[in-house]
């Protein structure tokens, strides 16, 4: 009999129910706070981000009135070339600052990506210097290109730290600054210089420096010993790098492919011949790029975090519930941006800007599927086959390509064209997702952080 109660206890747990029971309140009793607070800090820092677009509406709204179409274009083309090449500054190693919780790693990771970033910084001087010397571009535009993505690479380094160390109110309430104080600098800019593309390039540059000074303020002191001077070697340098490799020819080329599928439309702006067209569907992206990233900022932590607790065949099932859930969500937005579009034309009737609900309408298709992209590539990181991602990106930024060559102008049919593109790389991430991702998947180890691993 004792015998038997011992092998009972040590080896056969499940038939005792109550203990099972008891067992399992506590699990849960103790990671139940951890769920709450993960998913409180993801909606609110989505609710921070809807909070700062919609106050940086009026901003655009009155900028709209008061400059000419073309400027509006140059400023999209301004904007969109910042932010494409600030997605390499830092050749995306912030990456590997969500690979492990030990304070040791995430330091050098910091340290490395610092260096790259002042490294890539450095070289982007001399090349805009010497595109100012010879002519090719105006140095007060040089100047302003190299302070704006400057802001944004200190940005891009410090919101990494901050979401990997779990604090996203920080992050929200810089973005909730930048949209306080760069629509007031752009009025005030627009009112001292006049209507001019320049205007809105300095609000740009100084609405990005105001929100790194906040940022990096707010982490002063969780910074100082990830950067204290004892930490720095190039040795350490040198074998972070060859450690961590992997994760940038995988993550980088990915994320430009894909960024530089989301604004190839812009860069063709300036080869539009229908002036009025491009200056539309520049004010058009500019107003559609706001419920895409509210979608992609409330969605992504939120997915992500349901997705942690999941493994095998439970992960399957609910990252295409997710899918599903995020693909009716999108739908269901975008077609009701579209349909407010096209109703609220008739309002601009007679204006310089008569026109440009429809092109909202024509143009919410294609941002459907790119504000979709945004948490379906995160979610496809899970995944042990990242090089899908490059793949997929590459062939629809080709696709793109390939169809405004065909139609060689500007116009709305092209606007359809790649509403359609886009819709179709959605469904390639939706296909890749629904059949690789589940029971070969692990939580805390796929391909890139395997390869981290290796010294």
């Amino acid at each position: 009999m004792a015998a038997h109660v011992v092998m009972e206890r040590a080896t056969f747990p499940p038939s005792r129910p109550s203990l099972a029971l008891a067992a399992g309140r506590r699990f849960v009793a103790a990671r139940a706070p951890i769920l709450r607070s993960s998913l409180g800090s993801a909606i609110l820092l989505g609710l921070r981000f809807v909070q700062a677009r919609l106050i940086s509406v009026w901003g655009l709204v009155v900028a709209a009135a008061l400059c000419p179409p073309a400027v509006f274009a140059a400023f999209a083309v301004f904007s969109a070339a910042v932010n494409f090449v600030s997605t390499a500054s830092l050749l995306r190693l912030e990456a590997v600052f969500f690979r492990s919780s030990d304070p040791v790693r995430l330091g050098l990771a910091f340290r490395l990506a610092a260096t790259v970033g002042a490294a890539f910084l450095a070289l982007s001087t001399l090349v805009l210097a010497g595109l100012a010397l010879a002519g090719r571009v105006a140095p007060a535009v040089a100047f302003l290109f190299l302070v704006s993505l400057a802001a944004r690479s200190v940005l891009r380094l410090i919101w990494a730290e901050a979401t990997a160390e779990g604090d996203f109110r920080a992050i929200g309430n810089s973005n909730v600054v930048q949209a306080l104080v760069q629509p007031v600098i752009m009025l005030v800019l627009i009112g001292l210089f006049g209507p001019k593309a320049l205007a809105l390039f300095m609000a740009d540059a100084c609405g990005h420096v105001l929100a790194a000074l906040y940022l990096l303020r707010r982490r002063f002191r969780p910074l100082l010993p990830l950067v204290e001077p004892g930490a720095w070697s190039v040795g350490s340098l040198v074998a972070a790098g060859r450690r961590w490799r992997d994760a940038p020819r995988a993550l980088l080329p990915a994320a430009l492919l894909a960024y530089g599928f989301s604004i190839a439309p812009i860069l063709a702006l300036p080869y539009a011949s229908d002036a009025l067209l491009a200056a539309h569907v520049a004010l058009a992206m500019r107003l559609l790029d706001m419920p895409t990233q509210m979608f992609g900022t409330v969605s992504t932590p939120l997915a992500l975090n349901r997705l942690r607790g999941y493994a095998g065949m439970r992960r399957r099932f609910w990252v295409r519930v997710m899918m599903l859930g995020l693909v009716g969500a999108s739908a269901v937005l975008f077609a009701a941006i579209a349909l407010v579009g096209s109703v609220g034309d008739s309002f601009l009737d007679g204006s310089q800007w008569s026109g440009v609900g429809d092109v909202v309408a024509i143009m919410s298709l294609f941002y459907c599927g790119i504000a979709l992209v945004g948490p379906l590539q995160e979610i496809a990181s899970l995944s042990r086959q990242p090089l899908w991602q490059v793949l997929i990106n590459a062939l629809a930024l080709a696709a793109m390509i390939g169809v405004m060559l065909g139609h060689g102008a500007l116009t709305p049919a092209l606007l359809s064209a790649i509403g359609l593109v886009s819709i179709g790389r959605m469904l390639l991430y939706v296909a890749f997702i629904w059949v690789h991702l589940g029971e070969a998947e692990s939580h805390a180890d796929d391909a890139l952080a395997a390869s981290a691993a290796k010294p």
